[in-house]
């Protein structure tokens, strides 16, 4: 017995539309950040006398007492929220540095890997400029430090490591590798066994009892190990490490 014509067209709709459904289900999930913005980090958005901070296509940190020649620009962790990392960026402009952290499409930084570009060509004024990342951001970052070597002067991995065949380690580059010694996600056997692909005087710093999550203002995270010292702790140690790579990205 034949089927009627118009059933199986019915079927391919239907299958169609669970495939959209479900597609649809997976960005949702990718687009909403992991974990809540802390208290500290929606505190750090706000302008003072020494900071002045802004938010349009990036959130931005600008030191009010001078004009900054050098620049951060830092690619957040995959489905982290930006403002995650904003007490970061007022502590970098805090020390006389503009801080620009970008958002990405889905919280995904590998969905724009080039978003440096923009910020880079927005402020001419600055004279040079270090990249870094947390997590997936930290990897993105290194992807683009390394196609891009005429306009990074520094690379900071924070709970981060290059990809296989993004090699440093025959360039001229400052580098900083700062990582956890509990880090559930990044762990510390993932990253050593990347300073092979570091130049041979890269900066490694681990942070013991730090984990994953605390490189930012989220709160805890799925597969995460539970840190043992304090967010503030961690978070200084991140901040010390960075500035001392801005410092020598102008020797």
């Amino acid at each position: 017995m034949r089927l009627p014509r118009r059933r199986p067209l019915r079927i391919a709709l239907i299958v169609a539309l669970l495939l959209a459904c479900g597609l649809l289900g997976a960005l949702i999930f990718f687009a909403m950040p992991s974990g809540e913005v802390m208290p500290e980090a929606r505190a750090a958005l706000e302008s003072d006398a020494s900071v002045q901070a802004s938010r349009g296509d990036w959130l931005t940190f600008m030191p009010t007492a001078r004009q900054p020649a050098a620049g951060f620009i830092l690619y957040p962790g995959g489905r982290v929220a930006p403002e995650a990392y904003a007490p970061l960026g007022r502590d970098l402009a805090e020390a006389g540095y503009l801080a620009v952290i970008t958002p990405m499409p889905l919280n995904l930084a590998i969905l724009h890997i080039d978003a440096a570009s923009a910020v880079i060509n927005a402020h001419p004024q600055i004279e040079r400029w270090v990249i870094g990342g947390h997590s997936l951001g930290g990897s993105m970052a290194a992807r683009y430090a390394h196609a891009n070597p005429e306009q990074i002067a520094g690379l900071a991995l924070l709970a981060a490591y290059p990809e296989a065949h993004i090699d440093f380690s025959q360039r001229d580059l400052p580098v900083v590798s700062v990582y956890g010694e509990l880090d559930g996600l990044a762990t510390t056997a993932e990253i050593e066994a990347s300073f092979s692909l570091l130049p041979a005087d890269a900066n490694t710093v681990r942070i013991d009892g730090g984990n994953h999550a605390q490189f930012g203002w989220y709160g805890a995270q799925a597969g995460d190990n539970p840190a043992q010292i304090s967010h503030q702790q961690q978070h200084k140690q991140v901040v010390t490490a960075t500035l001392r790579l801005l410092d020598a990205s102008g020797s």
